[in-house]
Order: C-alpha cells, then sequence, then structure tokens
C-alpha cells in the first residue's frame, strides 16, 4: 500500500470488456489487481473465447465513449486512425424508425463504431501495460472465502494445468459476465438472493465483416450506419450495418422468432426484406468477407443483488454478472462503463478514510438504481411482443413512443432529443417536457402507419 493507493490486492474474476474497464479504475486505489480469467487470452487477445456475442455489432453510445476516454485518454483517436470513424448521430446513421426515415441532422451528440474485437484487444493492452494489473488466464474460479467477521476474503482458483489454491483479496469484483457463478456462490455462504428477472427477447442475430470501399472513393455512401429497428408488433426483422476500422462494414440482422439465414444467398434476400434498402445494397456490394455468425441467447436477465439483505463486504458485481439486455438496444457496453465510473467514485470517497468496509453493499443498491432505466427501456419494448400480458407501463412506453415517432421524422428538435436519451446522455425526462409532450400528444397518427 502508498500514500495514493490506499489498499493492497483486489481480484477481478473475468478479463473481458467489463473486467479489463473496472481493473483500470481499480489501478488507482490498489497496489495490485488480479485478473482471473477463464480463457486462454493474452494481450492480443480481441474477442473474448467466452463471449460469442462478441463477433456481432456493437454500440458504444455517447455516454460510454465519453468514460473510455476519460479512463484511457487517446483512445478514440487511435481507434480513429484504425479507420474506425467518429461522427455526429444525426448526421452520420440512415436511421429508419417504424414510421419513416429520421432527420439527417446535427444533433451535437458524437459516436464511435468499431468492432468489439478491436475495442477489446486495445482495451487489454492498455490494462496490461499498466504496472498494477497481473493477468492469470486459463485459471477458473470456482468459489469464494469469508473471513471470520463475514467478509470475502479470498477466491479460489482452479489453473487448467496447476494445483487449486486461494487467492486472497482485499476486495472482490465479479465481472464474469452472464454465465457468473455468484447466486451459487452466495447460496454456499447462506446468503439468499431473490430470483433473477427474465425477460425473453425471441430475438435471433446473424451477423458478418465485408469489405467497405475508403471514404475518400466515389463508392462510399453518405452515412456510417444504415438501421432499421425491430418494433412490435409490425416490424419483426431488422438489421445494422455499421462502418469500422479497416475499411470494414459489421452487419447484423436479427428477427423476431425468426432466424436470418447465414447461407451468402439467404443472407442478402433476407437483408432486401427489410424496408431499409441501404442494407441489402452494401451486402450486395461486398467482395471480401469474413465468417457468419449465429447468436441466439439474447434475453434480458437482472439479478437483483442490490434486494440482497446481508450483502457480503469486500465482494462486487458487475456488468453482465448483474444485468444482461437485450444487445439490439446497445446498452451493454455503456452500462459496463457507467458502473465502473460509480465505483471508480465510491473509492475516491473511501479512500480518504482508507476504510473499505460499507462500500460493496452501498455498490449494489446504486448498481441497482443505475439499471432501472436501461433495463425498463429494453425490457419494455421487449414485452410487446407478448400478445397477452403486456403490463400497463410497457403500453404506455409504445403509445407514447410511436406517436414521438411520428413528431420526430418531421422535427429535428424533437429527434435531437431522443438521440440523446438514447445515448444515454440526456434524460428520459426531456422527452416529457412540456414543449415535446404538447406535440407528441397533439400529433395525428394514423391508424396503421406505413413501415417506410
Amino acid at each position: 500500500m502508498s500514500a495514493d493507493r490506499p489498499w493492497g490486492k483486489a481480484v477481478v474474476i473475468g478479463g473481458s470488456y467489463a473486467g479489463l474497464v473496472t481493473a483500470r479504475v481499480l489501478a488507482d486505489f490498489f497496489t495490485e489487481v488480479v485478473l482471473v480469467e477463464r480463457d486462454a487470452v493474452d494481450e492480443d487477445t480481441g474477442v473474448h473465447p467466452g463471449a460469442p456475442q462478441g463477433y456481432h455489432a456493437h454500440a458504444m453510445l455517447a455516454k460510454g465513449g465519453e468514460i473510455l476516454e476519460r479512463l484511457f485518454p487517446g483512445l478514440r483517436e487511435e481507434l480513429r486512425e484504425a479507420g474506425a470513424p467518429v461522427f455526429d448521430y444525426g448526421e452520420g446513421i440512415d436511421f429508419l424508425l417504424p414510421v419513416g426515415l429520421a432527420p439527417r441532422k446535427r444533433t451535437g451528440v458524437r459516436i464511435q463504431t468499431f468492432t468489439r474485437d478491436e475495442l477489446e484487444r486495445r482495451l487489454r493492452r492498455k490494462v496490461l501495460a499498466l504496472p498494477e494489473v497481473t493477468l492469470m488466464p486459463s485459471t477458473q474460479c470456482t468459489g469464494l472465502t469469508r473471513d471470520p467477521s463475514g467478509r470475502v476474503s479470498a477466491v479460489s482458483c482452479s489453473p487448467q494445468d496447476a494445483e487449486p489454491f486461494e487467492l486472497a483479496a482485499d476486495l472482490v469484483v465479479d465481472a464474469s459476465g452472464r454465465s457468473s457463478s455468484l447466486t451459487d456462490w452466495l447460496g454456499t455462504m447462506g446468503v439468499a438472493v431473490p430470483p433473477k428477472r427474465t425477460v425473453k427477447a425471441k430475438v435471433t442475430y446473424t451477423s458478418m465483416n465485408f469489405d467497405r470501399a475508403e471514404e475518400s472513393h466515389p463508392g462510399h455512401p453518405d452515412f456510417y450506419v444504415a438501421y432499421q429497428m425491430l418494433f412490435a408488433p409490425r416490424v419483426p426483422r431488422a438489421g445494422v450495418l455499421l462502418a469500422v476500422e479497416r475499411n470494414r462494414w459489421t452487419c447484423s440482422l436479427f428477427g423476431f422468432q425468426d432466424q436470418p439465414p447465414t447461407d451468402d444467398k439467404g443472407y442478402l434476400a433476407f437483408a432486401e426484406t427489410l424496408n431499409n434498402p441501404r442494407l441489402a445494397q452494401q451486402i450486395g456490394r461486398r467482395t471480401v468477407q469474413e465468417p457468419t455468425y449465429r447468436y441466439t441467447n439474447v434475453d434480458n436477465q437482472w439479478r437483483p443483488y442490490h434486494s440482497v439483505r446481508q450483502w457480503p463486504d469486500r465482494l462486487i458485481a458487475l456488468g453482465d454478472a448483474v444485468c444482461v439486455f437485450n444487445p439490439v438496444y446497445g446498452q451493454g457496453l455503456t452500462v459496463a462503463a457507467m458502473e465502473a465510473e460509480l465505483l471508480q467514485g465510491m473509492l475516491a470517497r473511501h479512500s480518504a478514510s482508507a476504510r473499505l468496509d460499507g462500500l460493496a453493499g452501498g455498490f449494489q443498491k446504486k448498481v441497482g438504481r443505475l439499471l432501472l432505466g436501461p433495463w425498463t427501456l429494453s425490457t419494455n419494448s421487449d414485452l410487446m411482443w407478448n400478445p397477452e400480458g403486456q403490463p400497463l407501463a410497457a403500453r404506455f412506453a409504445h403509445w407514447y413512443n410511436t406517436r414521438l415517432f411520428h413528431v420526430a421524422v418531421k422535427d429535428a428538435a424533437v429527434w435531437a432529443r431522443f438521440v440523446q436519451v438514447v445515448n444515454m446522455v440526456a434524460s428520459p425526462a426531456v422527452l416529457f417536457h412540456p414543449s415535446v409532450a404538447l406535440k407528441v400528444l397533439s400529433a395525428a397518427v394514423p391508424r396503421r402507419s406505413p413501415r417506410n
């Protein structure tokens, strides 16, 4: 320990995106940070072997991009130099709402598009270059140990080619993703966790990367993203096309209770059924492509650790280990960054007294509050696919959004507010401001609006 780092060792279970961002935060407060990773990864690993969703289109919302730039200064420029474009959300996205095209006007919200593979590789290199951080790959975590006072004090580790051992820690972070065993570990310690909340999305993703013309080439389109959104119940097929590093497109096609094909002919044919023609146009022009991947495990899942009455001290959980979102809304990367930033602020406050006791339970409660907004957005939309048992809140949100979209396609200012909310740089309350609500409530909405 030292004056600038008041605590000894932190152990992070899971070395994927959430674990890496969290390790970066912990390195400012602990003299040693150990990343325990079950897979054989190193500094050159990109897409995490244990994250099948890593091959699909990922959105870094503006809020998440801002946090990453604060934690990793210069990251945005590095990615830009690699060919990941930076642009205004309104100007650079050909966005087909359920009622028409969104305005191609400046919103003031700047985003960047890249592959999960490129982002994670660069983050891993930066984190592993920190002198405080050590990677322990090919090691499975099998349980936790508590000291006589009830605090979590160690992690049981089982390396692939060595004898099991216990790794002592002043703080343990579970960032192991949706396959986390933490609920079971807590159960063996006599800590009851309320049942996991699950909202099924019933959406399948099929994705590929393929070649994109140089931006200076006359054949490059006037957008960096082309998007058609799913919208219950009348838009069950959708897709997104992202301009990413090294002159490539990442395309993800998705369908509700439908599986976009993985063969080349079927993939293009599915894209041609969309009302936004931009995706099929670019797919049809490809000359070089990478393997096609399908992903079906997209249910929303929330482990309500914030409700646990006797949460063990010196233990925290974040990222997909706590809450998994349907990836169609692009919230996961940004929410994990927000959780890491939340932890950073709490550690800074506790560092004045050099006391970690009491931090863990408070952190989980704050994570619960942080998750409520994105969880509500994601699940309200997914619940509307079920014709029976739709909650009143979901029905109201769907009704209001439908009217909001009718206004937004004609009103760039309203569209800009929606963009700010989607990117988590503004509260959803701005969509209910009197100046917006009056337009929404007085909008002329056809009984059955056209899909494009």
